[in-house]
């Protein structure tokens, strides 16, 4: 398979999870306490937010590569 058509792909996809999800979360643990047998831990959730220009550019940026690179080959 030719790359551009593979980065086309690659970029789509990224771009409709992008749109889909509009962020990454994730949980981090952290020990509170810690008294012999017994312990506390405190879980708290973080969130890296995308924003939907960024699914939009990739999505439109992933049919423009793939648009390019089926001309060439044609």
């Amino acid at each position: 398979m030719k790359t551009a058509p593979l980065v086309g792909i690659i970029l789509i996809v990224l771009g409709v999870v992008s749109l889909a999800y509009q962020g990454i979360t994730y949980t981090t643990h952290k020990q509170v306490l810690d008294i012999g047998p017994l312990q506390a831990t405190e879980a708290k959730e973080h969130t890296i937010p995308l924003p939907p220009i960024l699914g939009a550019l990739a999505l439109i940026g992933g049919v423009a590569v793939l648009a390019a690179g089926s001309r060439r080959i044609a």
